[in-house]
């Protein structure tokens, strides 16, 4: 028997974990790891069963490559051929417009992910690139690259210093936090009560986290956007602001918000004037305030308004950038922020005209771009770590367009919904086989931390790393062909980071010999020695080594504040009123005057789920992770509701067993994402099927500033089978 530390690679908080093996390599035993200066042993279930999701027999253990409908294991060397004759030619046939690439959410889990998509889509040339953020966080990105000039520049709260917390739309109880780094939010959550803190919840439903609260408001799905508003109209009209921050453009915000005092956004939004008032207040009383909203927030028609808004709340009440309020973390590997403004909207997309946002287009139009001929036609697709059927919206549709695709590449240990279709899979290791450092998840912590760990396994021979994987289709989408050794592109990028760190003024290298500092860097792959470099040339001048000889992480230190080095607004302040987003209040303003649809879906978390990829693991499905409706005990009986119900909308049906609870507003109904697994090679998710979410959404219905997909607040019947 032996004990191994690394952190759990399954959701958004980094917990430390402690592992058993046998002599045999077989985990028997997964632990909170009680020595991580940030986790401090915390673990959910989904940690609890890394060792069962390695396990996992489902698992593809070799490439496969499928002829007609027969799937057949092959080697790699044959696998990557099979890519270079694919994706050579499509792009030698219809150009490099044919090809795109879609980036699941798993990528900001893995090294490999985070370090080599970028170069994979460089590669490719292609302007067709989607990922899981249109279908997720996007709109919180264009929000802050069109305040704080970076849309990486994402502020989170000061969990364990503020004295109030106003939460919207987020339930990390179950999810663990999301573009909020932060192991056992519970624990972090009780303690701000414990120091006589309040918390406030915002959501269509009495969640875990809303139970937790001081206080939870139902607000309807969708308009979070609205009470924000009333809130900042309240702030000015009341002469509550307390702005310690340059701003630019504060005159024309107090002259938005003229539109939508509380007793106009109540009706809309659901939340009485005379509270929305009473939180105003509170946010501007209290010692040290933060908002916070996420997902729910983000998923609906007014994404990045909502998004914006949080953050004037929080200039406005002098808590951005300041102890307790919100501030920006500052990772171990930040080699340097963007040096020009954020723009979005460079290019749109081909069929519907949508905006581009951070190098990526809306997933929502995938289908479009796959299913609409003319040139430009996307006929290749490289998917990495995602299931795109089962997380965009309108999957059935996005189903039938991978059908008709040339060539489609997927990097995934499973057959999925969405690698069926595949004409190649290539699996990565599994994670005990892969080294780990959080590089997105840690920009996002609420208190600075670095960690490092190495595989606990062994690499079995032969196969390549989830790294080398990557490399190699960077590799063979650039035309340097399936036998070209991964350590070219590494080094290409080495090199390059290597000679702008030397030429940049104040750099810590500024002016030494690349050569000699890539001489000095360590690792046992190419991803290991970027790690060190990054680490090297970061603000805390770390190492690899350094890391390896701290197994448990290194604390390094609370937030402070850092405005002046994350701002790249071109007035060289924050922009409080981006003429993008002053456009869409007028959306806002005429959506007062449309009556609210009688029913509306909205999703859920589950504690014991994150998206898809964990259905197939036994322990985490059933008990209170299933696939149900849960509707109100008086919509049920005023419906005539009885064991299941027909759930339709704009885009399509689904049947699914009805939960009735109280913990869901009346006029509201929830469906958890992720599900619809009928006919699935997963033996055990196909056994625990459910239905999909997103038959239910329309893909027509976008965010207008950001592109992303709309999840929250979809209108629907609700119908006895």
């Amino acid at each position: 028997m032996r004990t191994a530390h690394r952190t759990c690679p399954l959701c958004e908080a980094v917990c430390g974990l402690r592992l058993t093996l046998d002599d045999a390599g077989q985990v028997t035993s997964v632990k909170g790891d009680p020595d991580d200066p940030f986790s401090r042993g915390f673990i959910c279930p989904k940690g609890a069963s890394l060792g069962r999701l390695d396990s996992d027999p489902d698992r593809l253990s070799a490439p496969m490559v499928r002829t007609g409908g027969t799937w057949r294991e092959t080697t790699w060397a044959e696998a990557f051929r099979a890519v270079e004759r694919g994706l050579t030619g499509v792009a030698e046939a219809h150009g490099r417009q044919a090809l795109a690439v879609y980036l699941g959410n798993p990528n900001a889990h893995t090294m490999a992910g985070a370090l080599y998509g970028a170069p994979l889509i460089r590669a490719l040339g292609t302007r067709n690139v989607f990922s899981a953020s249109t279908a997720d966080q996007m709109p919180k990105h264009v929000s802050c690259g069109l305040m704080f000039g970076d849309p990486l520049a994402i502020p989170v709260p000061d969990l364990d210093r503020t004295d109030y917390l106003l939460m919207l739309g987020a339930n990390p109880l179950e999810s663990n936090g999301s573009l909020c780094t932060a192991p056992d939010f519970p624990g972090r959550l009780k303690a701000l009560r414990a120091r006589g803190g309040r918390l406030v919840v915002v959501d269509p439903r009495r969640t875990r986290t809303a139970a937790l609260a001081d206080e939870h408001l139902f607000v309807r799905p969708g308009t979070d956007a609205h009470l924000l508003f009333g809130i900042v109209h309240t702030l000015f009209a009341e002469d509550l602001t307390s702005v310690g921050v340059e701003v630019e453009g504060l005159a024309e915000l107090r002259a938005l918000a003229e539109d939508f005092a509380p007793k106009v956004v109540a009706e809309a939004c659901g939340v009485p004037a005379d509270v929305i008032v009473r939180l105003a207040r509170e946010l501007a009383a209290a010692p040290t305030a933060a908002v916070y909203a996420r997902i729910g927030t983000c998923t609906a028609e007014f994404g990045t308004l909502a998004q914006w808004l949080v953050d004037a709340v929080n200039v406005l009440t002098g808590n951005l950038d300041r102890p307790g309020g919100v501030m920006f973390a500052k990772p171990a590997t930040e080699t340097g922020r963007r040096r020009r403004p954020y723009a979005a909207g460079r290019w749109h997309s081909r069929v519907r005209g949508l905006p581009e946002a951070n190098g990526e287009l809306p997933v929502a139009t995938l289908a479009d771009e796959i299913a609409t001929p003319g040139d430009g036609q996307v006929r290749a697709l490289v998917v990495v770590a995602g299931n795109p059927v089962l997380s965009a919206p309108d999957g059935p549709r996005l189903e039938e367009a991978l059908r008709t695709l040339e060539f489609m590449v997927c990097v995934d240990p499973y057959l999925n919904e969405t690698t069926r279709h595949a004409d190649v899979v290539l699996p990565p290791p599994p994670v005990l086989s892969s080294p780990h450092y959080d590089f997105s998840l840690l920009a996002f912590a609420v208190r600075n931390y670095a960690r490092f760990s190495p595989p606990v396994l062994p690499p079995e021979p032969g196969r390549p790393s989830e790294a080398e994987i990557l490399a190699r289709l960077a590799l063979i989408a650039s035309g340097q062909g399936a036998d070209a050794d991964p350590a070219v592109l590494d080094e290409l990028i080495l090199d390059q980071l290597l000679r702008r760190a030397v030429g940049t003024p104040g750099s810590p290298v500024e002016g030494r010999d690349p050569a000699e500092l890539r001489a000095g860097l360590e690792g046992d792959s190419g991803a290991e020695l970027r790690l060190d470099a990054m680490l090297k040339l970061g603000p805390y001048g770390l190492s690899l080594a350094e890391l390896r000889a701290h197994p448990h992480g290194l604390d390094l230190g609370p937030l402070a504040p850092r405005l002046g080095e994350v701002l790249r607004t071109a007035s060289g302040r924050v922009e409080l009123a981006p003429p993008r987003l002053v456009e869409d209040v007028a959306r806002l303003r005429a959506r007062l005057a449309v009556p609210a649809p009688e029913m509306v879906l909205i999703g859920r978390r589950h504690l014991r789920s994150n998206n898809s990829w964990l259905h197939n693991v036994a322990p985490l499905v059933g008990g209170s992770n299933r696939c149900t409706l849960q509707v109100n005990p008086d919509d049920v009986r005023r419906l005539g509701l009885g064991g299941h119900a027909v759930v339709r909308s704009a885009a399509g049906e689904v049947t699914v067993p009805v939960e009735p609870t109280d913990s869901i507003m009346p006029g509201v109904v929830s469906l958890p994402h992720g599900w619809g697994h009928a006919g699935s090679a997963q033996r055990v998710a196909a056994e625990h099927a459910g239905v999909s979410v997103n038959a239910l959404t329309d893909a027509s219905a976008v965010d207008a500033p950001s592109g992303n997909a709309v999840f929250n607040g979809v209108p629907v019947t609700v119908a006895p089978v």
